[in-house]
């Protein structure tokens, strides 16, 4: 068996990642070779370099199978620590994607987050069918997230209310982005391990899609 035989029985042409045991692969490699040495044609001896270049290919199998277990090692205490980083979060107030306003308090909560900076931004409060029911000037604001406060007197009749941002500079409307402010009532993960946060408001959502936490 020449070097080239030994590399195709190693690899079987697939990449030594798919070995199912890297220890199996690695014992099956030496005894290979050692056979091969003792078997060689005293007149066509092994090439050095070529047998160099095996053993360095076992050790990279070797390698990825230690890789691949700290990989999953990681994933597992990652997992493990999910529900104690989410109930930090319990009782604290989140910002995530949406325009729904609660009428409940007193004071309605809600953010945007602007592009670019804005001359004159426009907060509009609409009832459930659409309408305005009231407008407030928010004046010149930077770029990034911003927060808002509304007073809920005006809403009163409503159980929730939305609303909508329009950001200006000059002639030119920005784009902006629109974020609903609820309570973290609990947490709970997916079927597929993903931490989960209940909303006293606004239900069950993805941790990774909260914009901030207040």
């Amino acid at each position: 068996m020449d070097v080239t035989s030994l590399n195709q029985t190693l690899s079987g042409g697939k990449s030594p990642a798919v070995s199912k045991n890297a220890v199996e692969t690695q014992d099956r490699f030496l005894k290979l070779l050692v056979a091969q040495m003792r078997n060689q044609d005293p007149m066509n001896p092994l090439d050095n370099a070529q047998v160099t270049s095996q053993m360095a290919q076992i050790q990279t199998v070797s390698g990825i199978a230690t890789l691949d277990k700290s990989i999953q090692s990681l994933s597992s205490q990652f997992g493990q620590m999910l529900p104690l980083q989410g109930a930090t979060l319990l009782g604290r107030q989140v910002s995530v994607p949406g325009n729904k306003l609660s009428t409940s308090e007193a004071t309605a909560r809600g953010a945007y987050e602007l592009s670019s900076p804005a001359d004159r931004v426009k907060l509009e409060v609409l009832t459930p069918a659409g309408t305005v029911l009231d407008t407030v000037e928010l004046g010149a604001q930077g770029s990034g997230l911003q927060r808002f406060e509304w007073n809920t007197e005006k809403g009163k009749a409503y159980p929730e209310l939305a609303f909508r941002i329009t950001a200006t500079k000059g002639s030119s409307t920005l784009s902006s982005s629109t974020y609903a402010v609820d309570k973290v009532a609990s947490i709970g993960s997916s079927a597929t391990g993903t931490l989960q946060l209940q909303l006293a408001r606004l239900g069950v959502i993805d941790y990774g899609s909260v914009k901030s936490i207040d």
